[in-house]
């Protein structure tokens, strides 16, 4: 297992060169140059090259990228052309407010894609079977900027019931202990605070908790229905045993493989950044903050990101490979990982 872990992290070192110099050389190819952003339309050309010079944009793209690497090398992502704040303390900021949207949303899919799919399962063929799958096809297709404008129109404008968008209503007390702005509404007792981050998290959450929702429903029925075909499912029902016991005890159990899988890479794919969804519902994440960069050029702040997002991607997938070893007793068995 140690070996396994090792070769994935060594592997690691490959992936993260070959992104940076994909992401150096494909930022670089945006047309609009960040130092006519910084002056303004209207700017001299001897001011242009002062800033140009200053970023280091006058070199060559191999120094530039040499320079990149050998501050990457220390730890240092470089600074924010825009707000000259060290790149790895804006992606650390609004990393954690991407965990917070990312985990409320998988939690949401999650627990209704699964019952969804077993339901599915246990019933195939039924009324409940054909709606649901019709729903996670939909849930699949549905573009999400229009189900998010769609959930904003009816719940913030017509019904008033949820706020439009950000993490929680501004001149609210709230001082950052963990940086999870419900989290720290139960730490310090602050309930006020805690019941308006909730609301503020509902549309968003459920929005970007519909493309993993469907994915998990299809991907349990289709597991599901595999495991129930089994022999040894056939013999625990001629054991007496009750539909709950068979389903929830046995099929389940050893359905739960690709489950997890999905259930892994989406959530990293969460935490790499939900654009679309931190746009619409203002959400101070990643999402939002890659998209802010591209449009004004900001280049170690596009490719701190890219670098971060790479990075959690591996991760993710490790954790999922070590899962798999765990819950899965032929992997021990034969010795694999």
């Amino acid at each position: 297992m140690a070996r396994f872990i090792s070769r994935r992290l060594f592997h690691l070192i490959f992936i993260l060169i070959g992104v940076s110099v994909l992401v150096f050389l494909m930022v670089r190819l945006i047309p609009g140059d960040p130092a006519h952003l910084l002056v303004g339309e209207f700017a001299s050309p001897e001011d242009v090259s002062r800033i140009r010079e200053k970023l280091g944009l006058d070199q060559s793209y191999p120094y530039q990228y040499y320079i990149y690497v050998k501050n990457l090398l220390k730890g240092d992502m470089g600074r924010s052309i825009r707000s000259n704040v060290p790149v790895s303390q804006e992606i650390f900021v609004r990393f954690l407010a991407t965990v917070e949207l990312s985990i409320a949303a998988m939690i949401i899919s999650s627990c209704i894609g699964i019952l969804a799919g077993v339901i599915s399962s246990a019933r195939q063929f039924s009324t409940f079977d054909y709606v649901s799958m019709v729903m996670a096809l939909v849930g699949i297709s549905m573009p999400i900027f229009w189900l998010g404008l769609m959930l904003m129109y009816l719940f913030s404008v017509k019904l008033g019931l949820l706020p439009l968008m950000g993490r929680f209503t501004m001149g609210l007390d709230y001082h950052s202990m963990t940086g999870l702005v419900l989290l720290d509404g139960l730490l310090t007792g602050d309930f006020q605070l805690f019941l308006n981050a909730l609301k503020h998290l509902v549309l968003p959450a459920f929005t970007l908790s519909t493309i993993p929702m469907a994915i998990i429903a299809r991907m349990t029925r289709s597991s599901m229905l595999e495991v129930l075909s089994k022999d040894y499912i056939r013999t625990a029902r001629a054991k007496g045993l009750s539909q709950g016991a068979v389903i929830f005890k046995h099929a389940l159990k050893n359905a739960f493989l690709p489950i997890i899988t999905v259930i892994g890479l989406n959530f990293g794919l969460l935490l790499g950044g939900a654009v679309l969804t931190e746009t619409i519902f203002s959400w101070p994440g990643l999402g939002r903050y890659v998209v802010d960069s591209l449009m004004a050029r900001d280049y170690p702040a596009v490719q701190g990101c890219i670098l971060f997002f790479s990075v959690i991607m591996v991760m993710v997938n490790l954790v999922v490979d070590i899962l798999y070893f765990y819950l899965d007793p032929r992997l021990r068995i034969d010795g694999k990982g």
